[in-house]
């Protein structure tokens, strides 16, 4: 199972991908988080992999500040990153009985650079950081090196975000700034940090990667090509040419945002049915989006009360596990069981019910409401409302070109749902006076489904051209 989240730097403007309440291993045997206690902060590991989670403190001799970043390790330990006098001082922390145990690492001189870890590597047994400085930024290998933290690579411009597009550890992905523009590149760690172009959708747009499956191919991507102005959520495969698309129901108000966390992995031959789960941030609070590019409408689901927001990973068998920490429960896991793209065919005016069991021994149901979440083991299910957000996508060459047509043919109209609130708990039915959009209209002289004129030509996407032929699914 994996989760290859692709967070921005503290630094970052671009203001949509908030960092996620705790990061997890590639594997997801472990998590690590900063917690807190009183006024005071200290790291946390979580054990995932286990019959039932749990959590050990790892204090040190003194709280750690708020900024603190900690990182998993694969053998159970944690990296920890301290900021002291323009100094990055690194460690490994592990339970030693009753005390924690520490291991320094070695320091990186940074001075005012900005600098922060990046995603947790595959395999476990490395991890590394990101130095950002005015003109340039450096990778450096600061855990599972001979000796100490060392420098890595070198890249032109101010770089942010950061993922793995393999599972060898070989190919990382960072959006880099330069000359105005922010672009996706692919820095090669095995052969001296060489930098190939991964994402350019059109010249004058910024296109950043926010998620990436190394099994299937699939990236999900953040450009304002389609709108100038507008960030928009697209997606592409890796090695396709096929063009990007950008789906309308991915497609969010001005003070919403929607952020891809997680994956479901091991659908090598078939990216568009590979599940995606949305974090949704809006006025009204934090829920779950479940979406697949195959499909045209988005499941809202209410988030787990407590859950550690932006954090969670797929399994191969498509099971959807989020971490929530409540009084009551300090370390949990829900567990959302996702129906497969044609088990059951979804409708916007359908009400689906779906359980979901939380590892603690709880079972959560996404209607229920706050105070009847989490009590006893069995319940009635609740109803998660489906809901249709415009069927038309939007597709992007690489010259700028926009195709209206989505992954099965010209879009529809659909009924839209306004990202401005979650969605609300128990059954949702539909008003018996207002037409079902679901149902052809005899009075509408329109056809239902207009057919191309004629097919629209696609270019390859720069996607293609990535340094990883490998892992070409399409």
């Amino acid at each position: 199972m994996t989760a290859c989240a692709i967070e921005p730097a503290a630094g970052d403007q671009d203001g949509f991908s908030p960092r996620p309440g705790c990061v997890i291993t590639v594997d997801g045997g472990y998590a690590a988080r900063l917690a807190r206690s009183g006024d005071s902060w200290f790291p946390e590991r979580w054990t995932l992999d286990g019959p039932e989670p749990y959590a050990v403190p790892l204090p040190g001799n003194q709280p750690e500040e708020p900024g603190t970043e900690v990182q998993p390790m694969g053998d159970g330990r944690v990296l920890i990153r301290r900021h002291v006098d323009g100094r990055q001082l690194f460690a490994l922390l592990y339970p030693t009985g009753p005390g924690t145990g520490e291991l320094p690492l070695g320091a990186v001189e940074c001075g005012d650079a900005e600098v922060r870890l990046l995603a947790p590597a595959p395999g476990g047994d490395r991890a590394y950081a990101l130095v950002v400085g005015p003109r340039s930024s450096a990778v450096w290998l600061v855990a599972g090196g001979a000796f100490g933290p060392e420098h890595v690579a070198v890249i032109p411009g101010r770089c942010s975000g950061g993922g793995w597009l393999d599972r060898e550890g070989r190919m990382l992905a960072l959006d880099r700034e330069l000359d105005g523009r922010t672009k996706t590149v692919v820095v090669d760690l095995e052969r001296g940090g060489e930098v190939s172009p991964l994402l350019q959708i059109a010249a004058d747009s910024d296109d950043r990667l926010l998620l990436a499956d190394p099994d299937s191919g699939l990236l999900l991507i953040r450009s304002d090509a389609p709108s100038p102005g507008h960030a928009r959520l697209g997606w592409g495969v890796l090695g396709s040419t096929l063009p990007v698309r950008f789906p309308e129901c991915l497609r969010v108000s001005a003070d919403c945002a929607v952020t891809p966390f997680a994956i479901q992995p091991g659908l090598v031959l078939t990216p568009e049915s590979c599940g995606v789960a949305l974090r949704v941030d809006g006025p009204g609070g934090t829920w779950i989006g479940i979406w697949r590019p195959a499909e045209r409408c988005i499941r809202h689901l209410p988030a787990p009360e407590g859950w550690l927001a932006g954090a969670g990973l797929w399994t191969r068998e498509g099971v959807l596990r989020l971490p929530y920490t409540t009084p009551a429960t300090p370390c949990g896991v829900a567990e959302l069981a996702v129906p497969a793209r044609d088990e059951p065919a979804r409708d916007e005016r359908v009400a689906e019910t779906e359980g979901v069991r939380g590892v603690s021994g709880a079972v959560w149901h996404p209607g229920a409401t706050a105070a009847a979440r989490g009590v006893g083991q069995t319940g009635d299910a609740g109803t998660a409302g489906i809901a249709r957000v415009g069927d038309a996508d939007s597709a992007v060459d690489a010259g700028g070109a926009v195709d209206t047509g989505g992954p099965e043919g010209p879009g529809r109209d659909g009924a839209a749902f306004v990202l401005g609130k979650p969605p609300e708990p128990g059954p949702w039915q539909p008003d018996p006076s207002q037409p079902d959009p679901s149902q052809p209209d005899s009075s509408d002289p329109r056809p239902s489904e207009p057919e191309p004129s004629e097919p629209v030509p696609l270019r390859p996407v720069p996607l293609q051209q990535a340094p990883l032929g490998r892992l070409v699914t399409k």
